[in-house]
C-alpha cells in the first residue's frame, strides 16, 4: 500500500454481492468511474442464495409456487475467494495480508495500518479486530475454546451463545460478567479480519473455503416448530479459524471504538426508535458524526486546539451533536502518525466549534492557522503546500433538518435526515505539481 502521498502499488479490492445488490453495485461503480480505481483492481463476486425454511422440519418456504431464497451468509466470501481464484492471484502479486471488512463500518480505515502492523509483528495468520465489550452486549466475544481431547481454537462466539457457554465451564460459572476493567474479559468482535495470505491460500486449497453452517430461526411460539419468518442455512466468515491446524497463529487486536467502529445498520425511522429506547441508533447520521469526531480527535492529539462537541440537534428523530466538520482525506494522512507529521511542532492551529475543515494532499501546517468558518485546502499529487499564516472567518457551513422535498429528491439526504448547507467557504486549490506557500 502507498503512503499519504499516493505512492506504492495499487491495492486490489474484492466485493462480495448478493443477488439483490449485485447489479446495483456494478452500476454504482460504473457511474462513479470505479471511484478512481482501475478496472482490473476490482473483482465483484456474486453470492448465490439458498432455499429458505419455514419450520423445524426444514420444509421449504414457498411463494406463488416458487421456493423462497435468502443469502447464505458472509462466510461465502471464503468460498468465492477460492472459486474465483482471487486469493491465488493476489498471492502471485506478492500481497502478504488480506483485510476483510464490512461496508457498513467505514471508521476502520484509520486504524488499519496499525492493525496490519500487529499482524506482521506477531506473525498472526488470523487477527480479529475487537472493541471493549460490555457483558451481555449483542456483540460476539473472542474466546479460546479448549476441547477435552486437547484441541484449541481462538474464535468468535456469538453473544447469544457466550453466556450459557461460560456458565457451563468451571472457571466462568458466573457467566459473562465484567472484570476489573468494567468490561467483559472477552473482547467484542466487530468482524474486521486480517489474514496472512500464505496460510489463507493454503487452507482454501484444502477446504475449498467451505464454512460450517447453522440455522438461527425466530420461533412463533413456545412449541418451537414454526418460524416467525423463513430462516436459512447460513455461515459466518469469522468462523475461518475452525479450519486451521493447531500450529496456526490466531490472535486479536483491541482498539477503542471511537477509532474503529460506527456501523450503519438502521434506516432513519428504525434508528429513531432505537435511540428512544436507549440503544445505539447506528445509522448514516451517527456514522458521519462519529467520522467527524474521530478526525477532530486525531487533530487534537496532534496539537490542534479544537472542541470535540458542537451544538445538539435532532434529525429525523435521532439526536446528534456534531463536532467541527473535519474531513481529512487519505492523501493528507491515514493514521495518527501520518496526520501528526502534517502539523508542525511550533504550529498554532485553532478551530472553532462551528467550523468545517477539509484537507487533501500534501498540506503541512507550520505556522498559524485560525479557523472560524469553513476552509478547504486541496493539493494534487506532486504538489506540496506549506501553511505559514492563515486566518479564516466566514459564515461557514451549517447542519439543518432536511425538508420533505429535499429528502424526496436526494437519497443521501433522506437517509440522514439533515443537509449540510455551505453558506461560505474559503477554498485553496493547487492543481499542478510544485512547492506552494500560504502566508497571509
Amino acid at each position: 500500500a502507498g503512503g499519504g502521498g499516493g505512492g506504492g502499488n495499487p491495492i486490489p479490492l474484492a466485493i462480495m454481492t448478493s443477488g439483490d445488490t449485485h447489479d446495483l453495485t456494478v452500476d454504482l461503480l460504473a457511474k462513479n468511474a470505479n471511484f478512481g480505481m482501475e478496472k482490473d483492481q476490482i473483482t465483484v463476486m456474486r453470492q448465490n442464495k439458498v432455499p429458505a425454511l419455514k419450520d423445524s422440519s426444514a420444509r421449504f418456504s414457498v411463494s406463488d409456487g416458487v421456493i423462497d431464497t435468502k443469502p447464505h451468509g458472509h462466510g461465502d466470501v471464503h468460498t468465492l475467494m477460492h472459486q474465483k481464484g482471487v486469493a491465488r492471484a493476489w498471492a502471485g502479486m506478492g500481497i502478504r495480508w488480506v483485510v476483510f471488512f464490512q461496508d457498513t463500518n467505514s471508521l476502520i480505515f484509520r486504524s488499519l495500518p496499525a492493525i496490519i502492523g500487529v499482524s506482521a509483528t506477531r506473525q498472526f495468520d488470523v487477527n480479529s479486530v475487537c472493541v471493549p465489550r460490555t457483558p451481555g452486549e449483542a456483540v460476539g466475544g473472542i474466546c479460546r475454546l479448549e476441547h477435552p481431547d486437547g484441541r484449541r481454537f481462538t474464535v468468535n462466539v456469538e453473544y447469544n451463545q457466550l453466556d450459557p457457554l461460560l456458565r457451563s465451564s468451571e472457571h466462568y460459572s458466573n457467566g459473562d460478567v465484567a472484570g476489573d476493567s468494567g468490561y467483559s474479559p472477552f473482547p467484542g468482535n466487530i468482524n474486521i479480519l486480517v489474514f496472512g495470505l500464505d496460510r489463507y491460500q493454503k487452507v482454501l486449497q484444502e477446504s475449498g473455503g467451505r464454512m460450517s453452517e447453522f440455522v438461527n430461526p425466530k420461533y412463533s411460539d413456545d412449541t418451537k416448530t414454526e418460524f416467525k419468518k423463513p430462516a436459512r442455512l447460513e455461515c459466518m466468515m469469522q468462523d475461518f479459524p475452525l479450519l486451521l491446524t493447531p500450529d496456526a497463529s490466531v490472535g486479536f487486536t483491541q482498539v477503542d471504538r471511537w477509532l474503529c467502529f460506527s456501523p450503519v445498520k438502521n434506516n432513519l425511522p428504525d434508528a429513531a426508535k432505537k435511540g428512544s429506547a436507549g440503544l445505539p441508533p447506528e445509522c448514516a447520521g451517527t456514522a458521519e458524526r462519529d467520522a467527524m469526531y474521530m478526525n477532530a480527535r486525531i487533530l487534537s492529539m496532534s496539537g490542534v486546539s479544537i472542541p470535540l462537541e458542537g451544538l445538539p440537534g435532532e434529525y429525523g428523530g435521532v439526536p446528534l451533536r456534531f463536532p467541527p466538520l473535519v474531513m481529512l482525506l487519505p492523501s493528507f494522512g491515514t493514521g495518527l502518525t501520518d496526520i501528526n507529521s502534517r502539523i508542525g511542532s511550533e504550529a498554532d492551529v485553532v478551530v472553532s466549534a462551528r467550523s468545517a475543515l477539509l484537507l487533501e494532499g500534501e498540506v503541512e501546517i507550520e505556522g498559524l492557522l485560525h479557523l472560524d468558518g469553513a476552509l478547504e485546502i486541496r493539493a494534487v499529487s506532486g504538489a506540496r503546500v506549506v501553511v505559514k499564516r492563515l486566518n479564516v472567518q466566514n459564515d461557514g457551513w451549517t447542519v439543518r433538518k432536511s425538508s420533505e422535498k429535499e429528502e424526496a429528491e436526494d437519497e443521501m439526504v433522506r437517509m440522514r435526515g439533515y443537509k449540510i448547507v455551505k453558506e461560505e467557504t474559503r477554498v485553496f486549490v493547487f492543481d499542478t505539481p510544485g512547492e506552494f506557500t500560504i502566508d497571509e
